[in-house]
């Protein structure tokens, strides 16, 4: 729906499950040009669903002395628990990851259960690493395009991940102004290949 209106020139920050990509686009009477795009084909939600992995594996230890990270069916149900708290922290402050029965006690043989508290502030600290990595793909795309911050109009969130408010921040942070967030981040990239998909077959 950018095109309705003679937007100017705008920035789409599209970071999803697997990849991280960035395109600077201009926009004059409904026809999109682009002026470049980089990206990083390494970075996306996976690598912050890892970094909890992480964290839930070393606190256990810590907690309970128990290593988990050889167990596949221990690190699978980890890895679906960090799916979730990701999510609940886009809208949360706090989220108790609780996987019951994740393993059996060294000495009595009891099943144990993971409970650890995550809050927002400490798991923005824990993907830091990985929120520090979107700035490089944007200043390069700026600098393809032979643009700077100020001249950008509008800078589109598309992506799931785009719904964490760290990483609404670090874009706001890259290009000095709110980013869009109206759109569906998950539908967006669907309804643009359908919405082409039409004009290509004239209807």
């Amino acid at each position: 729906g950018i095109d309705r209106a003679d937007t100017g020139t705008v920035a789409v920050f599209d970071l999803g499950g697997g990849t991280f990509d960035i395109s600077m686009l201009e926009v004059k009477k409904g026809i999109f040009h682009v002026l470049s795009t980089c990206g990083d084909t390494f970075l996306g939600g996976e690598d912050f669903d890892l970094a909890i992995v992480n964290y839930l594996l070393t606190e256990f230890r810590r907690t309970d002395g128990i290593d988990l990270s050889k167990d596949r069916n221990v690190l699978q149900r980890l890895k679906e628990a960090a799916k979730v708290a990701k999510q609940e922290l886009s809208n949360a402050f706090s989220y108790e990851v609780h996987i019951p029965y994740i393993c059996k006690s060294g000495g009595t043989g009891a099943p144990k259960d993971l409970r650890i508290n995550l809050d927002r502030k400490t798991f923005e600290g824990i993907v830091a690493p990985l929120l520090q990595r979107l700035d490089g793909p944007c200043l390069q795309a700026l600098a393809e395009a032979n643009l700077n911050t100020g001249e950008i109009d509008d800078v589109i969130l598309v992506g799931g991940m785009t719904r964490m408010p760290g990483v609404k921040y670090r874009a706001q942070k890259i290009f000095g102004k709110p980013p869009n967030d109206s759109i569906n981040p998950d539908e967006a990239v669907a309804s643009g290949a359908a919405i082409q998909a039409a004009l290509l077959q004239g209807i």
